[in-house]
């Protein structure tokens, strides 16, 4: 049976589009409903569906650019984790959020700056089993520069480019649910590289508990 997944997706900098065609090759494991206008959000919808992609800064639509979540609003997002649910942050995911005590807090750091676009290597940062089948990488990407909020990570992931390193991709537990951040993602190319998608596919798995 797939697993039904809700993906919050499209903002100014990240179209929808380019989630749509990152996602669609799990479309055999995972049934996905794609929401892009952060208006029409609700915990209450969020919670008909055991994981979330987190694909959007937090900004309503890519025609609309105020937040979409507020700080009173953002406490949905642990307490849907903490129930047991699972959240897959992906690039976007963790931008904007940084002024909001329940994401910074649930997802272990928030976007801070990025150099334009330039060569940004991923490796693994320790043997992990979220890193089994995916290669080194070498990537055309926003390098995202990362605030960590100082609660427990498990980093599996590093990023390097010319302008230093940083941690790309970690796991945290949260009550009885998972979150799983990526921070490299800006455009189709790195989403459909075959190592970036043994990635997402080893996140959805970890986050949706399928292993």
């Amino acid at each position: 049976m797939k697993i039904c997944t809700l993906v919050l997706c499209d903002d100014t900098w990240h179209p929808a589009a380019t989630v749509r065609r990152g996602l669609a090759a799990f479309a055999g494991d995972f049934s996905f409903e794609f929401l892009e206008d952060g208006a029409v959000w609700s915990a209450e919808r969020m919670n008909d569906f055991p994981v979330t992609v987190l694909a959007k800064a937090n900004i309503t639509s890519s025609k609309i650019e105020r937040p979409w979540l507020t700080a009173e609003t953002a406490a949905a997002f642990p307490d849907y984790v903490r129930r047991g649910n699972g959240l897959l942050v992906v690039h976007a995911g963790s931008s904007r959020y940084e002024e909001l005590p329940a994401m910074n807090a649930l997802l272990g750091g928030a976007f801070v700056r990025h150099p334009a676009p330039c060569a940004v290597t991923l490796e693994p940062a320790k043997p992990h089993p979220m890193m089994e089948g995916v290669k080194t990488l070498t990537v055309h990407d926003e390098h995202y520069f990362m605030a960590m909020s100082g609660v427990p990570v498990d980093a599996f992931l590093l990023s390097r480019s010319e302008h230093g390193e940083q941690p790309a991709g970690w796991t945290r537990p949260e009550g009885a649910g998972r979150v799983c951040v990526l921070t490299p993602g800006h455009s189709v190319e790195v989403w459909m590289h075959p190592s970036f998608q043994k990635l997402l596919f080893n996140a959805l798995c970890w986050t949706s508990k399928l292993n």
